[in-house]
């Protein structure tokens, strides 16, 4: 396997991540010179430990220099309003947040309006994905995926999805009228059904090739 470490860790994706690289190793401008370097020992690594992997980047790591106004300042933030179990919570601890907007700036306010436009059913049914989807591998998050597309083409529960469309590229009115259109309407069965198998002869459900002889450390994970 070739690690192209340069591709993605570049000094101009670094800042547009307002000063911090992806994932664990938080690669900083600085690291420039040493990219080379920490490519080739990833080239040799043992792919079939992970902690030797993430010690390899840890010793090319150095702690950025943040923007003033970079999102990462503001993880313990979003750590804390978005870590809630419901979107109905999610909501309420954005809104305390944003009591104290002074201190806190105003991209609290953009998140709530951002959220307040969107369809109830589908914010229900993408965090529970996403929390389903932490757990997960690869082949579960596909066979998921393709699950609750399927159920929004069929608009069974709702029929948002065509309604987002005709808002957006038809009508261009940017006014959708969403049904249900409160999250206290959207229950939990309703949710549920979007991440069921398709209960209909007529669409197959998705099948995955099977993989052989392959080890464990082979198999993606998210």
């Amino acid at each position: 396997m070739r690690w192209s470490v340069g591709a993605w860790a570049s000094p101009e994706r670094v800042r547009k991540a307002g000063g911090v690289g992806g994932g664990r190793c938080r690669v900083g401008l600085r690291l420039e010179t040493k990219l080379s370097l920490l490519e080739e020992e990833l080239c040799e690594a043992n792919l079939d430990d992970p902690s030797k992997i993430c010690k390899i980047f840890d010793k090319y790591a150095e702690q950025p220099v943040l923007k003033e106004k970079s999102a990462f300042r503001k993880l313990h933030i979003i750590d804390k309003c978005f870590s809630h179990r419901t979107v109905e919570e999610i909501f309420s601890s954005l809104e305390k947040e944003n009591e104290n907007a002074e201190i806190n700036g105003d991209w609290i306010s953009a998140a709530i309006d951002s959220l307040k436009r969107a369809s109830p059913t589908s914010l229900k049914i993408s965090l529970k994905s996403i929390r389903e989807g932490r757990l997960q591998g690869v082949g579960q998050c596909l066979i998921r995926e393709f699950r609750m597309v399927c159920h929004v083409l069929r608009g069974e529960v709702s029929r948002d999805f065509f309604e987002g469309c005709r808002a957006i590229l038809i009508d261009r009115d940017r006014n959708p009228k969403w049904s249900p259109s409160r999250l206290d309407q959207v229950s939990y069965e309703m949710v549920n059904h979007y991440f069921s198998r398709v209960n209909d002869e007529g669409w197959m459900d998705l099948k995955l090739p099977t993989k052989l002889n392959l080890p464990p450390s082979a198999m993606a994970k998210l």
